[in-house]
Parts: C-alpha cells; sequence; structure tokens
C-alpha cells in the first residue's frame, strides 16, 4: 500500500465518518488506530498524517459533526419573519441530525475529550439564541431571557431527533411531533395562533428533504 503523501480531503472525511460509525455502534473503546485504518482501507500512517494521534480523532469528529450543523443553520435565509425562519431552524437542525446519525451522537452522546471540547459547538447554540431574540424584539413573543427559551426548544428538538435515530419513532411521527412542538411552545412564548399559523405556512415551503 502506498501511503499519501499530502492529506487527501476524501480519506479524511472518510476517516471521519467511520470514526464516529464505530464509536455510535461499538463505543468509544471499540476505536483505535488500526480498527479505524482498516476500516476505511488505508494506512496506520494516514491517520497520523491528518490527525496525528486517536484523542486528535475523537476531538475532529465533534468539530466535523458541529461544522455540518452550522452549514445547515447558515442555509437558513432570514426574512421578514422572525418566527417562521426559527421554525425553519429547527428543521435545518432536524435535518443535520437525521442526515449525519452518527456525527450527531458524537456531538452529544458521547462524552467530550475534556473540559475545552465541551465548548466546540456552542457557536450553533447562539444561532438559535439570536434567533429567539428577533422574535423577542419583533414583538412576536413576551419580554423574556432569550437563552432561557433557546434552551427549551434545543431540549425538545433534540428529543425528537434522538427518538428518531434510536428507532423508537418513526419519521413521519418525529416530523409532526417536531411541527406540534412548535406550534405549542412559540404559541406559549406568546405568539398568536392567527400570527404563528402564518408564519408555519411561510416556514413549511422552506424544508429541504
Amino acid at each position: 500500500m502506498v501511503v499519501p503523501k499530502t492529506a487527501d480531503p476524501a480519506v479524511r472525511t472518510a476517516l471521519l465518518e467511520t470514526a464516529a460509525r464505530i464509536t455510535a455502534e461499538e463505543g468509544r473503546d471499540a476505536l483505535t488506530l488500526r480498527r479505524l485504518a482498516a476500516a476505511v482501507g488505508t494506512s496506520t500512517m494516514a491517520v497520523y498524517t491528518h490527525f496525528g494521534s486517536m484523542a486528535d480523532v475523537r476531538r475532529a469528529v465533534r468539530r466535523e459533526g458541529f461544522a455540518r450543523l452550522a452549514e445547515h443553520l447558515d442555509a437558513v435565509e432570514h426574512t421578514g419573519d422572525p418566527v417562521a425562519d426559527l421554525v425553519v431552524q429547527g428543521w435545518a437542525y432536524y435535518l443535520n441530525g437525521t442526515t449525519n446519525p452518527n456525527l450527531y451522537r458524537a456531538m452529544f452522546m458521547d462524552r467530550p475529550c475534556d473540559d475545552g471540547e465541551a465548548e466546540v459547538g456552542m457557536d450553533t447554540f447562539e444561532r438559535l439564541v439570536d434567533g429567539v431574540q428577533r422574535c423577542i424584539d419583533g414583538g412576536r413573543f413576551d419580554p423574556a431571557v432569550a437563552l432561557d427559551l433557546a434552551t427549551q426548544l434545543w431540549a425538545a428538538s433534540h428529543g425528537v431527533v434522538s427518538l428518531e435515530l434510536s428507532g423508537m419513532l418513526p419519521r413521519e411521527r418525529a416530523v409532526g411531533s417536531l411541527l406540534a412542538m412548535a406550534r405549542n411552545l412559540l404559541q406559549a412564548f406568546g405568539d398568536s395562533p392567527a400570527a404563528l399559523g402564518r408564519s408555519l405556512a411561510r416556514a413549511e415551503p422552506r424544508f429541504v428533504a
């Protein structure tokens, strides 16, 4: 086998996704240098070329997961309807989790490597806080601490994704629950049923399967 002299982005992606799969299916103790290299069909040296160590692989898996989540969230356009935008943010979160299930588990269901890694990805949560703040500032939600409302939305969305990934909630019911949750929580935050109904109608065509 010829060891690549330069880092190949395709090999790096394969290493990250395979590391996430092994960890998700068998636990982090099953992820070893030789196991990872063999599963990808490359050399152990290739792992060092891309990451330096297995600890770096684990950190990179977590960072990759949050980078993909950030891409999904950044694709949500800001419109004149902040509530519709917030609903689409929730859909982007769901879509990222169900599209990248192994990375999602590494992000939220596996413990960070160290205290520093626990802060990775918090910028994605800040996007949600900002989205809630737009709704408050626009008079759609009652005055409140945006962080508190965003935490409730995050916890509810995470629960739906986790239940689907565990096989306990079929996709159709998961999507229905996600929309029902949005309707119930956003109305509880202060939005009127009529305005919320219009926002949900505007949001739904923006969902990308």
